[in-house]
């Protein structure tokens, strides 16, 4: 890797910080100074760390101010110009963590601990189930337009939620979707058929039950708007539903009761899971 003479190469070897997450650029300032301690500790200026890691001066400075979020590739070199044995290697985690929005870091960290996650979706396939290219397609097509930066973050966002597919022991998962979201081609034709091959190879999964809403349902529980409840080990739970108590969480027993009752009540009118697959595979085989 060379240094970058058209530019500081911030956006290719870091990543932003979003100025709306306190917490999080708490932890890109502390681990900027961190960094900065060592190299002054050592005598080494600036210009000296970026010959010597082939990074330029300016994303070393973005750094340490706590402006960017360096990627594990810069640690690893600033780790070992700057003799830190591992120390700043580490840092390489905490720094993973942050680069995701807040909200986007606290519905991963729900999911990780939900016993069960019972999802309706009415636009788009849920997260949990997207491919990269499906998931950046919806992001590329938002309006006003993300910039580049951002919607790769924001896939990388989703793309680490899938940790929960890991668990062990593995969470109860519960997803219906509308037909129609299965049948906008996404991304264009390619996009969408490689969305509906990892659907298949993610519904072999046993603790996974997936049921399609059809089109042709003339009684319908969800018309209100799509519903996700988490629910934990310790019997707690929280759901939300974007037609009922504001779109805001919920976590008392009576709301939650009619989210589930809903919910309980959208799963019977949807098609069984067995039908829901055939019906994937029917229009995969379309194509």
């Amino acid at each position: 890797m060379g240094v970058d003479v058209d530019g500081d190469g911030t956006d290719e070897h870091s990543w932003s910080v979003d100025p709306e997450d306190e917490q999080g650029a708490a932890v890109v300032a502390a681990l900027g100074r961190q960094m900065r301690a060592r190299r002054e500790a050592l005598g080494m200026r600036v210009g000296d760390l970026a010959a010597a890691i082939q990074y330029g001066e300016a994303l070393i400075y973005k750094v340490e101010g706590g402006k960017r979020i360096a990627k594990p590739e810069y640690l690893d070199k600033v780790d070992d110009a700057l003799k830190a044995g591992g120390l700043i290697r580490a840092m390489a985690e905490d720094l993973g963590r942050v680069r995701y929005p807040k909200k986007v870091r606290d519905l991963a960290k729900m999911e990780g601990q939900a016993v069960e996650i019972a999802v309706y979706r009415i636009h788009g396939i849920h997260g949990l189930l997207q491919t990269a290219e499906y998931g950046r397609a919806l992001f590329e097509m938002r309006q006003p337009a993300y910039s580049e930066q951002e919607v790769e973050r924001f896939v990388a966002a989703r793309e680490a939620r899938r940790v929960v597919f890991d668990k062990v022991p593995a969470p109860t998962l519960s997803f219906v979707q509308e037909e129609g979201t299965l049948r906008r081609r996404i991304g264009g034709t390619m996009v969408w058929r490689r969305q509906l091959e990892h659907l298949l190879e993610v519904l072999q999964l046993r603790n996974i039950s997936f049921q399609v809403m059809p089109l042709d349902c003339e009684v319908h529980a969800g018309m209100d708007g799509g519903i996700e409840v988490l629910k934990f080990d310790d019997g707690s739970a929280v759901g939300r539903s974007d037609g009922a108590f504001n779109g805001r969480p919920v976590s008392d027993a009576k709301r939650l009761r009619i989210l589930e009752l809903r919910y309980g009540i959208i799963r019977a009118q949807a098609l069984s899971p067995r039908e829901s697959r055939a019906f994937v595979e029917h229009l995969l085989g379309e194509t």
